[in-house]
Protein backbone atom coordinates (compact mmCIF):
# COMPACT_ATOMS: atom_id res chain seq x y z
CA UNK A 1 0.00 0.00 0.00
CA UNK A 2 3.02 2.46 -0.36
CA UNK A 3 1.86 4.00 -3.24
CA UNK A 4 -1.45 5.05 -2.01
CA UNK A 5 0.22 6.35 1.58
CA UNK A 6 2.30 8.37 -0.80
CA UNK A 7 -1.06 9.63 -2.45
CA UNK A 8 -2.35 10.81 0.66
CA UNK A 9 0.35 12.30 1.72
CA UNK A 10 0.58 14.57 -1.34
CA UNK A 11 -3.59 14.91 -0.80
CA UNK A 12 -2.85 16.39 3.06
CA UNK A 13 -0.25 18.61 1.71
CA UNK A 14 -3.08 19.71 -0.69
CA UNK A 15 -5.34 20.44 1.69
CA UNK A 16 -3.71 22.47 3.82
CA UNK A 17 -2.30 24.19 1.03
CA UNK A 18 -5.72 25.24 -0.32
CA UNK A 19 -7.19 26.02 2.66
CA UNK A 20 -4.29 28.73 3.95
CA UNK A 21 -4.26 29.90 0.45
CA UNK A 22 -7.56 31.65 0.91
CA UNK A 23 -8.10 31.33 4.60
CA UNK A 24 -11.05 29.84 4.24
CA UNK A 25 -12.37 26.11 3.74
CA UNK A 26 -12.69 22.47 6.35
CA UNK A 27 -9.18 21.30 6.77
CA UNK A 28 -10.45 18.84 9.89
CA UNK A 29 -12.42 16.56 8.17
CA UNK A 30 -10.85 16.86 4.99
CA UNK A 31 -7.64 15.32 6.70
CA UNK A 32 -9.63 12.71 8.49
CA UNK A 33 -11.45 11.23 5.20
CA UNK A 34 -7.90 11.32 3.36
CA UNK A 35 -7.03 7.63 3.46
CA UNK A 36 -10.74 6.67 2.55
CA UNK A 37 -11.26 9.05 -0.97
CA UNK A 38 -7.40 7.89 -1.73
CA UNK A 39 -8.40 4.34 -1.63
CA UNK A 40 -11.53 4.58 -3.19
CA UNK A 41 -9.95 6.66 -6.36
CA UNK A 42 -6.78 5.43 -6.52
CA UNK A 43 -7.79 1.49 -5.84
CA UNK A 44 -11.41 0.61 -5.60
CA UNK A 45 -13.91 2.27 -7.78
CA UNK A 46 -14.10 1.28 -11.28
CA UNK A 47 -14.22 5.15 -12.97
CA UNK A 48 -13.23 7.22 -15.75
CA UNK A 49 -11.67 10.93 -15.35
CA UNK A 50 -13.02 11.49 -19.00
CA UNK A 51 -16.60 11.49 -17.09
CA UNK A 52 -19.53 11.62 -18.12
CA UNK A 53 -22.77 12.15 -16.03
CA UNK A 54 -24.32 8.57 -16.44
CA UNK A 55 -21.63 6.96 -15.77
CA UNK A 56 -23.18 3.89 -17.03
CA UNK A 57 -20.85 0.86 -16.38
CA UNK A 58 -19.11 3.03 -13.58
CA UNK A 59 -18.85 2.90 -10.25
CA UNK A 60 -19.69 6.69 -8.52
CA UNK A 61 -19.43 8.47 -5.60
CA UNK A 62 -21.52 11.20 -4.21
CA UNK A 63 -19.52 13.33 -1.24
CA UNK A 64 -22.65 14.24 0.97
CA UNK A 65 -20.74 16.16 3.45
CA UNK A 66 -19.63 18.66 1.06
CA UNK A 67 -17.50 20.69 3.19
CA UNK A 68 -14.75 18.40 3.27
CA UNK A 69 -14.47 19.84 -0.79
CA UNK A 70 -10.37 20.49 -0.37
CA UNK A 71 -10.03 16.47 0.11
CA UNK A 72 -12.78 15.58 -2.96
CA UNK A 73 -11.05 18.38 -4.89
CA UNK A 74 -7.48 16.72 -4.19
CA UNK A 75 -8.22 13.25 -5.21
CA UNK A 76 -10.28 14.43 -8.63
CA UNK A 77 -7.23 16.41 -9.67
CA UNK A 78 -4.44 14.25 -8.54
CA UNK A 79 -6.71 11.32 -10.11
CA UNK A 80 -7.01 13.18 -13.54
CA UNK A 81 -10.36 14.92 -13.17
CA UNK A 82 -8.98 18.26 -14.11
CA UNK A 83 -5.18 19.72 -13.68
CA UNK A 84 -3.52 19.78 -10.82
CA UNK A 85 -2.65 23.34 -11.10
CA UNK A 86 -6.08 24.32 -10.74
CA UNK A 87 -6.38 23.55 -6.91
CA UNK A 88 -4.39 26.67 -6.17
CA UNK A 89 -7.88 28.70 -7.50
CA UNK A 90 -9.59 26.63 -4.35
CA UNK A 91 -12.69 29.15 -3.25
CA UNK A 92 -11.41 32.23 -5.51
CA UNK A 93 -13.57 34.19 -7.54
CA UNK A 94 -15.03 32.52 -10.26
CA UNK A 95 -13.22 29.31 -9.55
CA UNK A 96 -14.69 25.65 -10.47
CA UNK A 97 -13.48 24.94 -7.21
CA UNK A 98 -15.89 26.49 -4.63
CA UNK A 99 -16.40 25.80 -0.85
CA UNK A 100 -18.63 23.56 -1.47
CA UNK A 101 -19.01 21.33 -4.71
CA UNK A 102 -21.76 22.57 -6.87
CA UNK A 103 -22.65 21.85 -10.45
CA UNK A 104 -23.37 24.94 -12.53
CA UNK A 105 -19.25 25.38 -12.93
CA UNK A 106 -19.15 22.15 -14.48
CA UNK A 107 -16.34 20.55 -12.67
CA UNK A 108 -15.71 17.34 -13.85
CA UNK A 109 -16.39 14.39 -11.22
CA UNK A 110 -18.87 16.83 -9.62
CA UNK A 111 -22.56 14.89 -9.98
CA UNK A 112 -24.44 16.83 -7.49
CA UNK A 113 -24.27 20.36 -5.17
CA UNK A 114 -23.70 19.22 -1.52
CA UNK A 115 -23.40 22.49 0.13
CA UNK A 116 -26.74 21.32 2.05
CA UNK A 117 -26.01 18.82 4.62
CA UNK A 118 -28.27 15.74 4.80
CA UNK A 119 -29.27 15.32 1.18
CA UNK A 120 -26.53 12.68 -0.38
CA UNK A 121 -28.05 9.96 0.69
CA UNK A 122 -31.25 10.65 -0.99
CA UNK A 123 -29.39 11.01 -4.17
CA UNK A 124 -27.16 7.84 -3.41
CA UNK A 125 -30.07 5.65 -3.40
CA UNK A 126 -31.13 7.61 -6.65
CA UNK A 127 -28.74 6.97 -8.60
CA UNK A 128 -27.73 3.23 -7.35
CA UNK A 129 -31.76 2.22 -7.59
CA UNK A 130 -30.77 4.03 -11.24
CA UNK A 131 -28.47 1.49 -11.81
CA UNK A 132 -30.38 -1.72 -11.13
CA UNK A 133 -33.39 -0.69 -13.08
CA UNK A 134 -30.68 -0.20 -16.12
CA UNK A 135 -29.52 -4.11 -15.21
CA UNK A 136 -25.98 -1.86 -14.52
CA UNK A 137 -23.43 -3.91 -11.80
CA UNK A 138 -21.44 -1.16 -10.94
CA UNK A 139 -21.64 0.52 -7.34
CA UNK A 140 -22.47 3.50 -5.81
CA UNK A 141 -20.56 4.98 -2.84
CA UNK A 142 -21.26 7.71 -0.44
CA UNK A 143 -19.61 9.59 2.09
CA UNK A 144 -21.60 11.12 5.03
CA UNK A 145 -20.61 13.20 8.24
CA UNK A 146 -21.85 11.90 11.93
CA UNK A 147 -22.70 15.20 12.61
CA UNK A 148 -24.94 15.50 9.34
CA UNK A 149 -26.78 12.39 10.71
CA UNK A 150 -28.85 15.30 13.02
CA UNK A 151 -30.71 15.64 9.77
CA UNK A 152 -33.40 13.97 9.39
CA UNK A 153 -33.64 13.74 5.80
CA UNK A 154 -30.93 10.78 6.06
CA UNK A 155 -33.19 8.71 8.32
CA UNK A 156 -35.86 8.95 5.58
CA UNK A 157 -33.55 7.73 3.03
CA UNK A 158 -32.17 5.14 4.83
CA UNK A 159 -36.24 3.71 5.16
CA UNK A 160 -36.03 3.62 1.18
CA UNK A 161 -32.88 2.31 0.96
CA UNK A 162 -34.11 -0.71 2.89
CA UNK A 163 -37.74 -1.39 1.78
CA UNK A 164 -36.37 -0.94 -2.17
CA UNK A 165 -33.25 -3.64 -1.25
CA UNK A 166 -30.83 -1.03 -2.79
CA UNK A 167 -27.79 -3.62 -2.18
CA UNK A 168 -25.63 -1.95 -4.74
CA UNK A 169 -24.98 0.66 -2.70
CA UNK A 170 -22.06 1.35 0.04
CA UNK A 171 -22.40 4.56 2.09
CA UNK A 172 -19.51 5.01 4.60
CA UNK A 173 -20.43 7.44 8.09
CA UNK A 174 -16.94 9.18 8.89
CA UNK A 175 -17.22 9.03 12.63
CA UNK A 176 -14.79 11.23 14.06
CA UNK A 177 -17.04 12.41 16.82
CA UNK A 178 -16.61 15.77 16.19
CA UNK A 179 -18.46 19.03 14.81
CA UNK A 180 -18.66 22.18 13.85
CA UNK A 181 -20.10 23.07 17.31
CA UNK A 182 -18.39 20.42 19.76
CA UNK A 183 -18.36 16.85 20.04
CA UNK A 184 -21.28 14.74 18.74
CA UNK A 185 -22.39 13.43 21.81
CA UNK A 186 -22.49 16.73 23.25
CA UNK A 187 -24.32 18.45 20.71
CA UNK A 188 -27.15 15.72 19.68
CA UNK A 189 -25.68 12.20 20.83
CA UNK A 190 -26.19 9.42 17.79
CA UNK A 191 -26.38 6.38 20.26
CA UNK A 192 -25.73 2.93 19.14
CA UNK A 193 -25.19 3.88 15.29
CA UNK A 194 -24.50 0.33 14.23
CA UNK A 195 -27.48 -0.87 16.29
CA UNK A 196 -30.12 1.69 14.70
CA UNK A 197 -28.72 0.78 10.67
CA UNK A 198 -29.53 -2.60 11.79
CA UNK A 199 -32.49 -2.07 13.13
CA UNK A 200 -33.28 0.11 9.70
CA UNK A 201 -32.43 -3.36 7.77
CA UNK A 202 -28.72 -2.20 6.43
CA UNK A 203 -25.83 -4.76 6.26
CA UNK A 204 -23.23 -2.90 9.16
CA UNK A 205 -19.21 -3.43 8.89
CA UNK A 206 -16.89 -1.85 11.19
CA UNK A 207 -13.81 0.50 9.93
CA UNK A 208 -11.99 0.77 13.42
CA UNK A 209 -9.40 2.81 12.10
CA UNK A 210 -10.47 4.91 9.08
CA UNK A 211 -6.74 6.63 8.49
CA UNK A 212 -5.01 3.65 8.52
CA UNK A 213 -4.34 2.90 4.63
CA UNK A 214 -4.77 -1.39 4.95
CA UNK A 215 -7.00 -1.16 6.63
CA UNK A 216 -9.36 1.06 4.71
CA UNK A 217 -8.44 -0.48 1.66
CA UNK A 218 -9.53 -4.23 3.08
CA UNK A 219 -12.49 -2.91 4.96
CA UNK A 220 -14.26 -1.41 1.49
CA UNK A 221 -13.36 -4.77 -0.22
CA UNK A 222 -15.02 -6.54 2.75
CA UNK A 223 -18.38 -4.34 2.30
CA UNK A 224 -18.44 -5.29 -1.93
CA UNK A 225 -18.74 -8.86 -0.56
CA UNK A 226 -22.54 -7.80 0.52
CA UNK A 227 -23.49 -6.39 -2.89
CA UNK A 228 -26.58 -7.80 -4.35
CA UNK A 229 -27.40 -9.46 -1.18
CA UNK A 230 -30.41 -7.64 -0.57
CA UNK A 231 -29.22 -5.03 1.94
CA UNK A 232 -27.85 -1.77 1.72
CA UNK A 233 -24.43 -1.58 3.02
CA UNK A 234 -22.98 1.07 5.80
CA UNK A 235 -18.94 1.47 6.73
CA UNK A 236 -18.39 2.89 10.39
CA UNK A 237 -15.64 4.43 9.20
CA UNK A 238 -13.68 5.98 13.12
CA UNK A 239 -11.31 8.87 12.05
CA UNK A 240 -9.48 11.32 13.42
CA UNK A 241 -10.53 14.99 12.53
CA UNK A 242 -7.60 16.40 11.12
CA UNK A 243 -5.23 13.68 11.15
CA UNK A 244 -1.71 13.81 9.70
CA UNK A 245 -1.32 16.95 11.49
CA UNK A 246 -0.65 16.64 15.09
CA UNK A 247 -1.69 19.74 16.25
CA UNK A 248 -5.06 19.89 14.44
CA UNK A 249 -6.08 16.35 15.11
CA UNK A 250 -8.85 15.24 16.77
CA UNK A 251 -9.88 18.59 17.71
CA UNK A 252 -13.53 20.18 16.37
CA UNK A 253 -11.81 23.64 16.41
CA UNK A 254 -9.75 23.22 13.43
CA UNK A 255 -13.99 21.59 11.66
CA UNK A 256 -13.89 25.00 9.38
CA UNK A 257 -10.78 27.44 10.19
CA UNK A 258 -7.44 27.73 8.13
CA UNK A 259 -3.80 28.13 9.34
CA UNK A 260 -1.56 30.74 9.46
CA UNK A 261 1.54 31.14 8.09
CA UNK A 262 3.79 29.70 10.48
CA UNK A 263 1.15 26.51 11.13
CA UNK A 264 1.28 26.10 7.35
CA UNK A 265 5.26 25.21 7.69
CA UNK A 266 4.49 23.42 10.64
CA UNK A 267 1.80 21.34 9.01
CA UNK A 268 3.99 20.38 5.65
CA UNK A 269 6.51 19.91 7.81
CA UNK A 270 4.90 16.68 9.52
CA UNK A 271 3.47 16.14 5.27
CA UNK A 272 5.80 14.22 2.59
CA UNK A 273 5.98 16.28 -0.93
CA UNK A 274 5.29 13.04 -2.83
CA UNK A 275 3.49 14.04 -6.01
CA UNK A 276 4.94 17.57 -6.41
CA UNK A 277 3.08 20.22 -5.36
CA UNK A 278 0.94 21.92 -7.26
Amino acid sequence: MTDLKQVASQVRRDIVRMVHGCQSGHPGGSLGCTEYLTALYFKIMKHNPSFSMDAAGEDVFFVSNGHISPVFYSVLARSGYFPVSELATFRRINSRLQGHPTTHEHLPGVRVASGSLGQGLSVACGAALAKKYNNDNSIVYSLHGDGELNEGQNWEAILFAAHHKIDNLIATVDWNGQQIDGPTDKVMSLGDLAAKFEAFGWQVVHLPNGNDMDEVVSTIEQAKTYVGKGKPIVILMKTAMGSGVDFMEGSHEWHGIAPNDEQLQKALAQLPETLGDY
